[in-house]
């Protein structure tokens, strides 16, 4: 008999833990073990309790999500799936969410409710599983900030608790110089976990890398707030991706939300395609979709990197990469959060080299010879 997932609602609205609690019960392999409606009394029943995961709303009137996670993973990580909300600041926590510890989130529907209700239960209830599978464990003892503190811990302001400043990028002292032109592209996948994976990657980047390009699994409305808050801490700029858009020195262009993207050749030069094609893999960015364009486009002149996910999304593009004379890489398991994708990548011969995430920086400046 399969384990069920347990499940902890924190949410600050009756009805909304209602709902979340009939919808995830829904699933037969989900049991939901209590709710909790602020931070404070979560704190106790996780205790109690303890669940395989928790869902948490991101804002909250006594402390909100961020706020939360930071003192919560230190102390005792578990892995936590935010339900966010797609206004501009509810988008910003949930980026701060992520770098905080959150293995994913899914956002609220804000029109054709019943419809979007039901299609956001799915989607939660298929996180809840993933995120029963994540490997959070590395958060333990991260930040001095103790999680048994909240108990006399002052209600923070909801607005000043998210608003920390973005830390120093490594290359905080360099230009941003962009190049007129490239004859090399890395392309990146991700999911589960890659929020943060990426983020680690391209903060130890330097402005002279080849132009980049990314595909994380993210709905339609997040990957521009991900984009500029990544642009914020890497010496590197990074955008979301625009139709026409160069892949070039010192770029990073992330896939929309919703969107395949491809890379083309256009003259001497890559640009950027996208379409609203049909799902591959049950993605839309897909990994696999931008890998197979960059395989065909730009073979051997090109590198390839598999981050922590679920599914296979990325490993057959990875592999037509490799085939096409591309250096390749995957995440190792230890340090993924979800180690999917990067295992399915590894097990079909994609990956060249498999690799902890704090060496992957190192090994695309190495491979490219960046100076």
């Amino acid at each position: 008999m399969t384990k069920k997932v347990r499940v902890l609602i924190v949410d600050d609205s009756a009805l909304v833990r209602d709902i979340l609690a009939q919808g995830l019960a829904a699933d037969p392999n989900i049991e939901v073990v209590g709710t909790a409606p602020d931070p404070f009394v979560a704190r106790d029943k996780i205790v109690e309790l303890r669940p395989d995961v928790l869902t948490l709303d991101v804002e909250m009137p006594r402390m909100d999500g961020v706020e939360f996670l930071r003192r919560l993973m230190p102390q005792y990580p578990i892995p936590v799936v935010m339900v966010s909300s797609l206004t501009q600041r509810g988008k910003e926590i949930t980026m701060q969410a992520l770098e905080a510890g959150a293995v994913d989130f899914v956002a609220k529907p804000t029109s054709n409710v019943a419809q979007g209700l039901q299609s956001m239960m799915f989607e939660l209830r298929t996180k809840v599983k993933i995120a029963s599978t994540a490997n959070v464990a590395h958060w333990k003892n991260k930040r001095e900030e103790l999680f048994t503190t909240m108990r006399g811990a002052a209600t923070p302001n909801a607005g000043a608790s998210s608003s920390g400043a973005a830390p120093a990028s490594p290359f905080a002292s360099r230009s941003r110089a962009l190049s007129e032109s490239t004859d090399k592209v890395i392309a990146i996948g991700a999911s589960t976990g890659g929020t943060e994976a990426l983020r680690k990657v391209l903060r130890h980047l330097p402005a002279t890398m080849p132009g980049i390009v990314i595909t994380q699994h993210m709905p339609a409305g997040f990957t521009k707030t991900f984009a500029d808050r990544l642009n914020e801490e890497c010496e590197m700029h990074v955008k979301e991706a625009q139709n026409g858009d160069r892949v070039m020195n010192g770029k990073v262009l992330v896939a929309p939300g919703d969107m395949h993207m491809k890379i083309i050749r256009s003259g001497g030069r890559y640009e950027i395609t996208l379409s609203q094609e049909d799902k591959v893999n049950g993605h839309r960015p897909s990994v696999d979709v931008m890998m197979k364009s960059v395989a065909e486009n730009v073979g051997a002149n090109a590198v390839g990197v598999i981050l922590t996910g679920m599914g296979n999304d990325g490993a057959a593009g990875l592999k037509a990469m490799r085939d096409a004379g591309a250096e390749t890489f995957a995440q190792d398991e230890a340090t993924s959060v979800v180690y999917g994708m990067p295992k399915v990548a590894f097990e079909i011969g994609a990956a060249k080299a498999v690799l902890p995430l704090n060496s992957m920086a190192e090994a695309l400046v190495n491979v490219l010879g960046v100076k």
